[in-house]
């Protein structure tokens, strides 16, 4: 059977004012799974994630999800036809409950159970429900994050670290919901820690200065001697 692409990104150029962050970028995202970009910072992996939720306008090349131009969308309506976006940071309203940032995420989810699913999968945020976002550990702030976004029912989640200023002991916790989570939905991850984005992925891309430097199955880049090359700062 052939894989079914719901991403598609073609030759694509992107960045700030007059400064280009991102060359000829070309990837396809399965419909299913999980896809690691790697890179050292400011290889543009940022950068990538915000050209796909259209933060960023592009300023050439194609962005294809699930059979729809993008080129022309606003931020909105690529979240309307689903994708969901974590960013590094400001991803939660830190005055607000746990209970009303995932309100916040399930304004356009008509699905009553849709925030039990979320709590059933972080359970830790059913105990903080009352608790005011910015007061939560940071650990807890990346799983309401996730949740929030989970609630827009996306087809494709965007996860820019979703484990930085995480505890240890929690990360391993988030990975394995993140790899339950790639086998029912796409899942694009950047993240620093290695071990963790290739055990959620099945394949992955590594930037460099903006270019695609390796790409393939994510066993073979882990092996890839080239691959420490290009995270090294």
């Amino acid at each position: 059977m052939l894989e079914q692409r719901f991403l598609d990104i073609r030759h694509l150029d992107a960045g700030y004012g007059r400064s280009q962050v991102l060359f000829d970028l070309s990837l396809d995202i399965p419909w299913r799974g999980g896809t690691a970009v790697l890179g050292r910072n400011g290889a543009g992996k940022t950068t990538l994630m915000k050209a796909i939720v259209g933060e960023l306008p592009s300023w050439r090349g194609e962005v294809v999800f699930d059979g729809h131009d993008f080129n022309r969308l606003q931020t909105e309506q690529r979240v309307r036809a689903g994708i969901g976006y974590v960013p590094q940071e400001h991803s939660v309203f830190s005055r607000l409950s746990v209970r009303d940032n995932l309100a916040m995420g399930s304004l356009f989810n008509t699905d009553a159970s849709a925030i039990d699913r979320v709590l059933a999968i972080f359970p830790k945020l059913g105990h903080r429900l009352d608790q005011a976002a910015g007061t939560l550990s940071g650990g807890e702030r990346k799983m309401l994050a996730i949740g929030r976004a989970l609630l827009g029912n996306p087809k494709l989640l965007l996860l820019d670290e979703p484990t930085e200023g995480v505890w240890i002991g929690v990360i391993e916790e988030i990975t394995e919901r993140l790899i339950e989570l790639a086998k029912e939905i796409a899942v694009i991850i950047v993240e620093q820690h290695l071990d963790l984005a290739l055990r959620v992925a099945s394949k992955a891309y590594v930037l460099d200065r903006g270019r695609i430097a390796l790409q393939g199955a994510a066993a073979d880049i882990r092996t890839n001697p080239e691959l420490l090359r290009y995270l090294a700062p």
